[in-house]
């Protein structure tokens, strides 16, 4: 998720409904050297009211001095990153790579909580590959440390996205975890939450990939669980609307020239599926300002 959930984007789905929000992953190595780039990631929209601060990290030392310099910026909860498969992540020994050293994830999970008293949090994979399993010793080890929640994508860093989410290690987990337990992993609908729920007996849902584009699954997925009736499709204007409030608040955070091109990849995924929705994502390549984005918008919706 890392390039999607700034603070612009969080704020847009906490309007549709998100309940708890995380930070781009952050370099603990960063944080504990004060590293500008790595303490913008931890900016917070005015409408966030519980955000997690999550962190890589690959060393005790490291990850309790980052516990260090951003306790006293109040996050509701902070997050060990331990599943992340980006290469250049697991060569330094963080993210996924921790799957296989579950003592180690005690160990550092047991150093960020000596500092803090904020809750600290971990997110696993199922393990590193098929032939190394390991979310139940690792959360064994984390629970140990003092994490007070676990969260699993129920894949090996070796599927990376590939494959099915496996929904019986979620429901192993929560059989064998003291603390709350989260599932991720293929939540695209409101219907794939409620069955991961169902299926699983977890505490509560994280959605990543589901929600790029479609701020609107948090709302209509609570609709869902309170039974409120079926949850009605997102109209073009809808969907349009909440694009524009984003690309705005993100050029009052980045300034407009960087916000009008990091959106591209934004429009791409709100207008997935749209009616003719290819006219805009052809468009939006070329748009440079705001304004043009608006028109782009605006000439749509009247054809």
């Amino acid at each position: 998720m890392a390039g999607y959930t700034d603070a612009a984007f969080r704020s847009v789905c906490v309007r549709f409904g998100a309940s708890l929000c995380f930070t781009e992953m952050v370099s603990a190595e960063g944080l504990s050297r004060n590293n500008g780039t790595s303490l913008r990631l931890l900016t917070r929209a005015p409408n966030e009211v519980l955000t997690g601060f999550q962190i890589f990290a690959s060393d005790e030392r490291t990850a309790a001095a980052a516990v260090r310099r951003i306790a006293s910026l109040a996050p509701a909860l902070i997050d060990l990153n331990c599943g992340c498969s980006v290469p250049k992540v697991l060569k330094t020994g963080c993210g996924a790579s921790l799957l296989r050293n579950p003592r180690l994830v005690g160990s550092i999970v047991r150093a960020m909580k000596a500092e803090t008293e904020i809750p600290v949090t971990v997110k696993l994979r199922s393990g590193w590959d098929a032939g190394s399993v390991s979310f139940q010793s690792c959360a064994d080890e984390a629970v140990h440390g003092g994490a007070a929640l676990v969260t699993l994508h129920p894949r090996t860093r070796a599927q990376e996205f590939g494959g099915k989410a496996r929904l019986d290690h979620i429901r192993a987990l929560k059989e064998n975890c003291p603390v709350p337990v989260i599932g991720s992993g293929d939540l695209f609908s409101p219907n794939d939450c409620r069955d991961m729920l169902e299926h699983t007996g977890c505490d509560g849902v994280m959605i990543a990939r589901g929600c790029l584009g479609n701020p609107f699954i948090f709302q209509q997925t609570e609709a869902l669980l309170r039974q409120e009736g079926r949850s009605t499709a997102i109209d073009a204007r809808t969907r349009l609307s909440a694009a524009l409030e984003h690309l705005h608040m993100l050029s009052r955070s980045v300034g407009e020239q960087k916000a009008c091109r990091d959106m591209r990849k934004h429009f791409i995924a709100y207008t997935k599926g749209m009616e003719s929705g290819a006219v805009i994502r052809q468009s939006v390549i070329n748009a440079e300002t705001i304004a043009e984005y608006q028109d782009i918008v605006e000439s749509y919706l009247r054809a």
